[in-house]
Formats: C-alpha cells, sequence, structure tokens
C-alpha cells in the first residue's frame, strides 16, 4: 500500500533536482548535468587531514600524509573527511540548506557523507555529534542544518545521533565575518559538554556543513575530548581548499 502510495505521489509530484528544478526519473537528488559540475573530493588525500593531494608521490602507500600531518603536530582529531570542495556549485547546496529552508537537501548530502566516511566507518565510529547552534540563533533560524544532515546519514549508516550532550553555551558572531586568526578568537570557549556520561569513551564523529579553518570544529572537539571521548573525527559536506 505504501508503495503504491508514493508511486502515485510521484506521477502527480515527480522528484526534483535540488538544485536546478529539473524534473528526475530517480529520486537522485540532481540532474546529471547538475551532479557533474560538483568536485568530490577523492583519493588521493591525506589519510588524516583528508586534504587532497595534487600529484602522488608514492602510489604504493594507502595511507599518504600531507606535510603538516607528517610532523604529527597535535590536533584533537583523529580524521577528517569531506565530500566536496566548496566552490560555487556546492555553496549554494549548503547555504540553501541552511538559510532557505531547502531543509530537503539534507537527504541528498547525507548521501555524499556517507560515502565521503569510509575511513572513519572504517576506524570505528559509536555515535554522530552535530555541531550545535547558540539557541538564540536556533531560535532565529528554526532548524540546525547540521542535526538535519546527522539525522538524515543516521538513517543510512545505524549510528546513533546524540543532540543534546554537546552545548554553544557562548552566543558568537558569524564565523563568515572573520579570517584567520580571528576565527579562532571568536569561537574560543564557545562550546561544552553537558552529559560526559554519553560521551565518555566513545568514538565520536562531528558532523557539519563546512570545513573552513577549523577553527569551530576544533573547539568542538576540544570540548568533547575534554569530556572523555575516545576519539572524534569531523565529517563535513565540503571544505574550503
Amino acid at each position: 500500500m505504501i508503495e503504491l502510495i508514493n508511486r502515485i505521489l510521484k506521477i502527480f509530484l515527480p522528484p526534483r533536482c535540488i538544485k536546478c528544478g529539473a524534473i528526475l526519473s530517480d529520486d537522485d537528488g540532481l540532474c546529471p548535468e547538475c551532479f557533474n559540475q560538483l568536485n568530490f573530493i577523492t583519493a588521493p588525500y591525506c589519510y588524516k587531514c583528508g586534504h587532497p593531494f595534487e600529484e602522488v608521490v608514492n602510489k604504493k602507500s594507502q595511507k599518504l600524509l600531507c606535510g603538516r600531518c607528517s610532523k604529527k603536530q597535535k590536533t584533537p582529531f583523529r580524521l577528517n573527511r569531506s565530500a566536496l570542495i566548496y566552490d560555487d556549485i556546492s555553496k549554494d547546496l549548503i547555504l540553501a540548506l541552511k538559510f532557505m529552508d531547502k531543509t530537503e537537501n539534507a537527504k541528498t548530502l547525507a548521501k555524499w557523507l556517507c560515502m565521503a566516511g569510509y575511513d572513519i566507518w572504517q576506524e570505528g565510529a559509536d555515535i554522530l555529534v552535530p555541531v550545535p547552534l547558540h539557541y538564540k540563533r536556533l531560535i532565529k533560524r528554526r532548524y540546525n542544518q547540521s542535526a538535519l544532515l546527522a539525522k538524515e546519514l543516521s538513517k543510512l549508516t545505524g549510528i546513533e545521533v546524540d543532540y543534546t550532550s554537546l552545548i554553544k553555551h557562548k552566543s558568537t558572531k558569524p564565523q563568515v565575518q572573520f579570517s584567520g586568526h580571528e576565527r579562532v578568537k571568536n569561537v574560543r570557549g564557545a562550546f561544552s559538554v553537558k552529559q560526559a556520561e554519553k560521551i565518555k569513551g566513545k568514538s565520536v564523529v562531528l558532523i557539519d556543513d563546512v570545513m573552513t579553518t577549523g577553527s569551530t570544529l576544533k573547539e568542538c572537539a576540544k570540548a568533547l575530548k575534554a569530556a572523555g571521548a575516545k576519539s572524534v573525527d569531523t565529517l563535513t559536506v565540503a571544505r574550503v581548499i
């Protein structure tokens, strides 16, 4: 019965491309033309931070490290992964989800997160944690795009989402207003964990829409590690290269 209803709905309300609006034969999210414009991050990339390489020096190595990660610089992350390079194409999809109430985009973006997180799933993940919004901004926006992504990703992976343990207790200005070190200062000490027992000993995957400098994700990871998280990985739809 449910399958019949879905078929009828597709006749009167066919799936459309979430970017250009073209009618689709299947619920794939994007039409072939729009999909081919996307710049996915694929191997080779740094196994730790996920930054793509322009060329491979040693093709035999399956876990290549970039210069920074090979120096074993201190970081709160185990692995960083992103599905796309942040450019005009991915930007439109993310901003539509974030600010234009295109919450249906989360389903498609989560599929790409699932694929991008392959290395994380192989290393082991216990819980998904979306980067939280301060309650004032959440009231104004009405939803947290990172929580929507985590919800859809949970359906694909079977990994539970913890929406409440990590909180943003400090109201900050939007990161887009800052650059470089000012971004670090803006979010410093803005996050904390109020239910450490739910985090302690867990391999946590932080979910967000975009990694720019990583300042917000680092502050979240520090709070999670302080609460006893075994490891913290990050998984974002896109990252600035």
